[in-house]
């Protein structure tokens, strides 16, 4: 089923949405004979589930394998457009990019050193358990 032309891939989901709509147009007719009072509502209800049931299981089905051929054409026509796009690219992009990413580092190490001199600030506030006096009704261990 990979390497399918664009008008096979619209028929393929073209003939998804005429299931989806018969199994709707099966609902609304359920309906119908209910209101003609051919059908009970127990019995409506009963109908339309085990037709939405089915229309859930082959829409699931269809998805999963529409998801691996588009997952396919996707790999397929991004080579594509990669390649492209590298005729197109500036040589000094290269350049520009380090220095992008120079400046996001720099700003990085500057996050990471405030905010390890602020946990070094509250780190000294805290005194450790041990250390702590005992008031006169405590009892020292």
């Amino acid at each position: 089923m990979t390497d399918r032309d664009a008008a096979g891939k619209l028929r393929i989901y073209h003939t998804i949405y005429r299931l989806n709509l018969s199994f709707a147009n099966i609902v609304e007719h359920c309906a119908a004979l209910q209101e003609y009072r051919v059908f009970t509502t127990k019995v409506t209800k009963l109908y339309q589930s085990y037709a939405q049931e089915l229309q859930a299981e082959i829409n699931q089905d269809a998805v999963e394998i529409l998801d691996g051929i588009e997952l396919h054409d996707m790999f397929r026509f991004g080579k594509v457009r990669s390649a492209r796009e590298k005729e197109l690219r500036d040589p000094d992009d290269v350049f520009i990019q380090a220095e992008e990413r120079r400046q996001e580092l720099a700003r990085q190490r500057k996050k990471h050193r405030a905010r390890s001199k602020k946990d070094a600030i509250g780190q000294s506030k805290v005194k450790h358990p041990a250390l702590k006096r005992k008031t006169a009704g405590e009892k020292i261990r």
